[in-house]
């Protein structure tokens, strides 16, 4: 552990502390190591989390965590309803008694909470205004010239309390569960796969993040031919499922597909068992990363250095003919479709596969 600050906490006298994250899967994963080095700094500590419902199961069966409390978005029948629950929400974090809370975004919401629960301690990324000061006893730095990763970022609200991570205990965690590795394994069973099988996860949420369906279907092809089985994921919505057919359509070899299929905990099972994942930046990327499988990861107009596969074998595929990348834009000029990841060759995509099989 490094030398303390002159603000550090007192570790020893922390006995409850709640971690708030509300972004997207991907990034409620990136915090699991949060969890992991605060159970080090305080062995005797009790951890919650506080994420939107729908990301729960990133977290779930995290070895750290005391208590998953979940956000609930989406609509409601009324102002009451919604008011009724966010009380309810409060009330119960207000019974935890937090000594200190770590609020991993600029989320305003976090802000406002954190006042109404009162901790002894809180800290959260530097903003201005008096109203964000006043609702945290302590801000972390985050860099602005340079692109730093998303665990590291997250790892340094510890340390502007005092506390230095270990890089063990920077690795990410998912745990799939019992229920969720029996149903893969009886998956599995039922089309015929073994084991050493390579998982193509094709989708994003965003599909400016996603590579054409027409080289997605000549990788396939062309790994097919190599003599590895293919199981393709994907999400359930409508897009999602367009973009595999189309890849269906395309391809010429018999691959298994999975899509709409599978809930979080499950995917991670799956991916757990594959020799190799190919896909783009999403969070089974990021989910594959964290049960140790080796990750061809496609990046186009998305940081690499601050989203990449954190730990374990990986190779980004990304173009060196844009000098623009990476531009975080939705696409080149806001259209969903990104030059520098459509452009990217297959026989490029296949190398890296070839690198980590």
């Amino acid at each position: 552990m490094a030398p303390m600050l002159d603000d550090a906490i007192p570790f020893a006298e922390v006995r409850r502390v709640l971690v708030i994250k509300l972004r997207h899967h991907g990034d409620v994963l990136l915090t699991s190591p949060v969890f992991t080095a605060l159970k080090a700094a305080i062995p005797g500590v009790e951890i919650d989390a506080l994420v939107y419902a729908e990301t729960m199961p990133m977290l779930e069966g995290h070895p750290a965590i005391a208590q998953l409390h979940g956000i609930v978005r989406g609509k409601r029948k009324g102002w009451f309803e919604g008011l009724g629950r966010e009380w309810r929400l409060i009330r119960a974090l207000r019974q935890r008694r937090y000594d200190l809370v770590v609020h991993l975004t600029d989320h305003p919401r976090g802000a406002w909470m954190t006042r109404l629960m009162a901790p002894r301690w809180a800290v959260a990324p530097k903003r201005p205004g008096r109203w964000w000061r006043n609702a945290f006893t302590h801000q972390f730095s985050i860099p602005q010239r340079t692109i730093r990763h998303t665990v590291e970022m997250n790892l340094d609200a510890l340390r502007r309390l005092g506390w230095h991570p270990s890089d063990q205990d920077k690795r990410l965690c998912m745990v799939p569960g019992a229920g969720a590795e029996a149903r893969i394994a009886r998956l599995l069973e039922e089309v015929g796969v073994q084991g050493g099988f390579i998982h193509v996860h094709p989708g994003s949420r965003w599909f400016f993040k996603c590579w054409p369906a027409e080289q997605m279907a000549e990788l396939v092809d062309a790994l097919s031919e190599e003599g590895h089985r293919i199981v393709m994921t994907g999400a359930p919505d409508a897009r999602e499922r367009a973009m595999i057919a189309n890849i269906r359509a395309r391809s010429r070899s018999d691959w298994v597909d999975l899509s709409g299929q599978l809930n979080l905990r499950e995917m991670a099972a799956l991916i757990s068992r594959a020799r190799l994942f190919v896909g783009v930046d999403s969070a089974p990327m990021h989910i594959a990363a964290a049960v140790a499988t080796p990750v061809v990861a496609l990046f186009g107009p998305t940081k690499d250095k601050e989203w990449a596969p954190w730990g374990g074998a990986h190779v980004i595929v990304s173009s060196d003919k844009h000098p623009c990348r990476p531009c975080d834009m939705p696409g080149c000029g806001g259209s969903e479709v990104s030059d520098c990841l459509v452009t990217l060759p297959v026989a490029k995509v296949l190398a890296a596969c070839h690198q980590l099989l």
